[in-house]
Parts: structure tokens; C-alpha cells; sequence
């Protein structure tokens, strides 16, 4: 059993570098259950998304051919027979998971670690983003148990059209009105602040948000602010990132305070940013998988895309210039590109996902001879039946529905109710849903005895079945 990452992370910062590599089939933060005393194996691994080790112990029913091949996938080697044992005083604690209840299967990662500054971001890496539930040794004795918060329903992007603000010139769009995709990737025109323009509450559910510590550079002097050439293209930065969605987080206007690096931050706000979102911005990381417009629709902004794979994370008017501003910041901190070989994509999750190899389907998942599609882990907003070989689904706009989908339903965010498994049939349209694909016509029939790749999301990159199943 393969199980990945589902939780998306913050554009650029990441979340406290804490991502644990798991998928469970229920939401983060639940009563932990009594864990069998029988453990399989563990694992010792360096997680991916924060370059430190961790180990998990496969505790139940585990066979060792199950426990053995997840290792694998986490680029490592089971010891069988041994758990981990970090001592107490050596870790924050454990995030456990419920790998299948029915058949007593559960994961337990122990965190290592003695800075009780993180506790809590560990809490919340385990159960917000990972969807499981902390439990603190005596290093985070004092770590908040209250319940996590849930994600909020992601709310698809929409396209505002509003008229410009007092003072500003004309736009570009019908009768001179600003239009904007309401978007992670979306930029209104330049020149122009996308808080003023899009829907930052929209944007705020597409990739969750919370404030986060800025990098500890944040307040250095810089004596780079007495160059003119230097502050000018400082400034020509920052408005551009005022101009993208990005400022919807990283600005002390955003809800519960600025995520990380932020836009007012002094005396220069290019040190609140860390190495990593430097690297992002010079395009030395590929950050393809968080999801791009081309420029025609995106008032002539570009970033990173499957055929630019090199472009700046960050959208711009000018991605040489702006590529140019992040490699010089990193060459003053003293980084170069070999700094961030390991690091070849950017988008944690989102990436883990779209590279996601399906196994095959169990007898509880796939679509009938009658067309019933089922799956397993609960309700769900996003169901495909894709051609075996498909990529899968990434995040809009250019991602979420990959060469070779052949029938693709939504839930509708905003007063859809998420469908059962069983309740819908291939190619149909039930109530309350919109069908995406085919746009016009019947769904292409299932060919008896062929394989093909069933995605079912609870919410967009929460994925809870992927398997190739046989049509009947």
C-alpha cells in the first residue's frame, strides 16, 4: 500500500517545512484510538518537503510485503520486527494515522525534534495538513489540544469583471472594467492591486492560510536601500506580487496576520523571505505544479508552466527581469543553484499527486457492469474515470483535467452536497453536480476487460481512491 501526501501547503513559504508523507481516509485531529501492541516494522526516512528524518512504525495488521513496499516509496528500507523508539526527550511526539480501522491498520510517525517553539506547527502539520492526529510527549507538553480546524470547501475560481478605482485609468476589459480571475495563480492588471480587483477570501480557500514567522533575516539592515538601481527594481517586485494573488497571504492585511514572508515587512521585505521562496522565485525549483493561466487570460502575466517549466513561481510581466532580482538576492545570502539540487519541485503535495502512480483498484472500488461507480473513504466533490495512463488531476486552471479524462463530475462549492459512493452512474449528471467532461455528448463507453484509472476527491488535491480498475 502506497499512501501520499494529500494536503496542500502555502504558496511559496510551505507551512513550517512540516508535511508528512501519508493520505489518510479520514480528516486530521481525531480521538486517538487504543493502537495494537503489534508492530510490523519501521521505517527511517528523510521527509521530502523538510529535508529531516523521520520514522514510522507500522503498527496492526500490516503484512510485511504492505509495510515493506510503503518504505519503499518513501526512497528507504523496512527493519522488520523493531519499532522506532526516538526516546520521549528526543521528539515532539507522534501523528498517528487510521490506515483502515475495519482492518487494524495504523501508521505512527514519530517526529523528532527538542524545540518547543515548534510544537505547535507540528500539531498542525499533522492534523491540518496530514490528517492526523498529534500526540505530544513531554517536549510539547504545553502544545494546545484543542481540535484542529477543518479546510474550508476550496471555491473554484471566478472570473470579476469591476469597474477601476476612483483615480485609475480605464481597464482593459468590457466597458473599461478590471477583469481578474479570483484565483491562487490569478494577477489583475499591472499597475493595479489584486485585493482591490479579485476575491481574496475566495483565494484564501485554495490553498490554506494561516499567519506563519517570518525568515529570521527579516529585520536585518540593508544598506542595499541606499542603491536607486537596487530599490527600483525592489519596487518593480513588489508591485507585481501586489498585482497576484500571492498578496492575499503575505500582507499584514490578511486575516490572522501575514504567512511568512509579507509585502510591509522592514526595513526591506525581500529579507522576510527564506532561501527557499528565493530559489522559487529565481525558477531554480520547479514550481509547475501550483497551477498557472496563460498570459492572454491573466492580463498578460506568466509563471511557470509544464512547457516553461524554468519560469519564476512568481507570475510576472517580465520573467527574465524578475528571475534576475531573486538570483541576485540569493547570490547576496551566499546561495548558489547547487544549494537546491535535492529540490527539484516546488509544490509538495501538489506535485506528490500529480506524479502518483495508481495501483490497482480493490473489489470495493471501480464502476459496474451497470455503470455504478464506487469508492472507498467517504463523500466526495470530484469523481474521474480516466484512460489507464493518465496523469492525475493537479489543481486549476491547467492541471485538474489531465489528457485522457473521459468523464469528469464537480460538486459545485458553493451549494453542492458532496455524492456517495454508489449514488452516481458513468456518464450520468446527478443533481447538484456539473459535468466537466465530456463538455458536449455522451461519456466514450467503458471497453469490457480494458483498465482505466478511477480519481475520486473528497475536495481538490484530497484525493481518497486512485486505482486502475477493469471495466466489466
Amino acid at each position: 500500500m502506497s499512501i501520499s501526501i494529500r494536503k496542500i501547503c502555502l504558496f511559496v513559504s510551505f507551512c513550517a517545512s512540516m508535511f508528512l508523507a501519508f493520505v489518510p481516509g479520514c480528516g486530521g485531529g481525531f480521538p486517538v484510538p487504543d493502537l495494537p501492541d503489534k508492530v510490523v516494522g519501521h521505517c527511517t526516512y528523510k521527509n521530502m518537503f523538510s529535508g529531516k528524518q523521520e520514522c514510522k512504525d507500522y503498527v496492526g495488521e500490516w503484512s510485511e510485503k504492505d509495510a515493506t513496499n510503503d518504505c519503499e516509496n518513501n526512497g528507504s528500507t523496512i527493519v522488520l520486527g523493531q519499532k522506532c523508539g526516538i526516546a520521549d526527550d528526543k521528539r515532539f511526539g507522534d501523528c498517528i494515522f487510521i490506515v483502515d480501522k475495519a482492518k487494524d491498520k495504523y501508521a505512527r510517525v514519530e517526529l523528532p525534534g527538542t524545540d518547543s517553539s515548534s510544537c505547535e506547527s507540528m500539531k498542525r502539520g499533522c492534523e491540518f495538513f496530514g490528517g492526523g492526529s498529534f500526540v505530544p510527549t513531554a517536549v510539547c507538553g504545553s502544545v494546545s489540544n484543542k481540535p484542529t480546524e477543518t479546510l474550508p470547501v476550496f471555491q473554484q475560481p471566478e472570473y470579476i469583471c469591476k469597474a477601476p478605482k476612483a483615480g485609475e485609468p480605464a481597464g482593459k476589459g468590457p466597458d473599461g472594467k478590471v477583469c481578474t480571475w479570483s484565483a491562487i495563480s490569478g494577477v489583475t492588471e499591472e499597475g493595479r492591486r489584486f485585493e482591490d480587483y479579485g476575491d481574496c477570501n475566495m483565494v484564501r480557500t485554495q490553498r490554506p492560510y494561516y499567519p506563519a514567522a517570518t525568515a529570521s533575516t527579516a529585520k536585518d539592515d540593508d544598506p542595499r536601500l541606499k542603491d536607486p538601481d537596487y530599490v527600483k527594481e525592489l519596487n518593480w517586485v513588489k508591485s507585481q506580487i501586489l498585482a497576484s494573488s500571492c498578496s492575499c497571504c503575505h500582507s499584514e492585511s490578511s486575516p490572522k496576520g501575514p504567512s511568512n514572508w509579507f509585502l510591509e515587512s522592514g526595513p526591506n521585505w525581500i529579507n522576510s523571505m527564506g532561501p527557499r521562496g528565493l530559489a522559487m522565485g529565481a525558477g531554480w525549483i520547479n514550481t509547475v505544479g501550483f497551477g498557472a493561466y496563460p498570459p492572454s487570460e491573466n492580463n498578460g502575466f506568466i509563471r511557470s508552466t509544464p512547457e516553461h517549466p524554468d519560469r519564476s513561481a512568481f507570475p510576472t510581466t517580465d520573467d527574465q527581469r524578475m528571475r534576475k532580482f531573486f538570483e541576485a538576492e540569493l547570490a547576496h545570502r551566499g546561495k548558489t543553484k547547487a544549494d537546491f539540487k535535492d529540490e527539484k519541485y516546488g509544490a509538495g503535495p501538489l506535485d506528490t499527486q500529480r506524479f502518483y502512480e495508481p495501483k490497482d483498484c480493490s473489489s470495493a472500488q471501480g464502476v459496474a457492469k451497470d455503470g455504478t461507480v464506487r469508492w472507498l473513504g467517504g463523500e466526495a466533490r470530484y469523481v474521474y474515470v480516466m484512460k489507464a495512463g493518465s496523469s492525475s488531476p493537479g489543481v486549476p486552471p491547467n492541471l485538474d483535467t489531465p489528457e485522457g479524462t473521459l468523464w469528469r463530475i464537480d460538486v459545485h462549492w458553493r451549494d453542492g452536497e458532496p455524492i456517495a459512493s454508489g449514488s452516481v452512474k458513468y456518464g450520468e449528471t446527478p443533481a447538484g453536480t456539473q459535468r466537466k467532461v465530456p463538455k458536449e455528448g455522451d461519456a466514450e463507453p467503458l471497453e469490457s476487460g480494458k483498465k482505466y484509472y478511477l480519481y475520486v476527491m473528497k475536495d481538490v488535491a484530497n484525493p481518497i481512491t486512485r486505482c486502475l480498475f477493469q471495466a466489466p
